[in-house]
């Protein structure tokens, strides 16, 4: 684990339907590179909201947010940002039903302009990472669940980002199928020195942490480090 904090976040807020409903209130965060972390609490506390700011997929209201050394908040080109820095995983994998395993990987590369060959050779060693290299032709409706998890998980490496973020990655799994998952989100933050985020109502998710933040109405509800089950 690195010294370095490369997510740091102050005092951010969020506003949705014109300022009627507020998803974070002065929300603070600051994550190590290397690090596990696990974000808990009940629904509608903010936990999604707080992710996909950090994955650069929204703006703050008001606050600062600082991810793999750039400004959010003033970032000119977010998806540009995301496609380089941040990997994402949800709970529903969002994997295009007409394109193949290996094709749903390459989704990410085109961002960064990687040709044909580099895209296939890297898809192909991707899924081999999650162990579906022999399904890389398979359409999503050919695999199980577990399997199309595994899938977006390769694509979320696909362009080495320094964070993966997931948000309730197991929440659409039985237990068995959400086990590896986790293994295999583990393991790649050990070999590879990603810094992981996981987003979870389970206590055995986040159990697995290295730490846990409990949020509550928009911010943390108490000092990180607290082994308290999610909600």
């Amino acid at each position: 684990m690195s010294d370095e904090h490369v997510i740091v976040a102050e005092g951010l807020v969020k506003r949705y339907e014109q300022g009627r409903i507020t998803a974070l209130d002065g929300m603070s965060l600051t994550v190590q590179g290397g690090e596990h972390v696990a974000v808990v609490g009940p629904s509608g506390c903010g936990k999604s909201t707080l992710v996909h700011l950090i994955a650069a997929l929204d703006r703050p209201d008001e606050g600062r947010l600082s991810v793999a050394g750039h400004d959010l908040a003033h970032e000119p080109d977010l998806s540009h940002f995301r496609a380089r820095h941040v990997g994402i995983v949800f709970q529903l994998h969002n994997l295009l039903p007409t394109l193949t395993a290996a094709e749903n990987v390459q989704i990410p590369m085109f961002e960064i302009g990687l040709g044909r060959r580099e895209r296939t050779h890297r898809a192909h060693e991707l899924l081999g990472l999650v162990g579906l290299e022999q399904r890389a032709g398979n359409l999503p409706t050919e695999l199980s669940g577990g399997e199309r998890q595994r899938v977006a998980i390769a694509r979320a490496l696909a362009n080495e980002p320094s964070i993966v973020l997931a948000d309730e990655p197991t929440g659409a799994l039985d237990s068995r199928a959400g086990a590896a998952i986790l293994d295999l989100l583990e393991g790649i933050r050990v070999e590879r020195g990603t810094t992981l985020v996981v987003v979870t109502h389970d206590a055995a998710v986040a159990a697995r942490a290295d730490r846990i933040v409990t949020m509550l109405d928009g911010r943390e509800a108490r000092p990180s480090g607290s082994a308290v089950a999610a909600a």
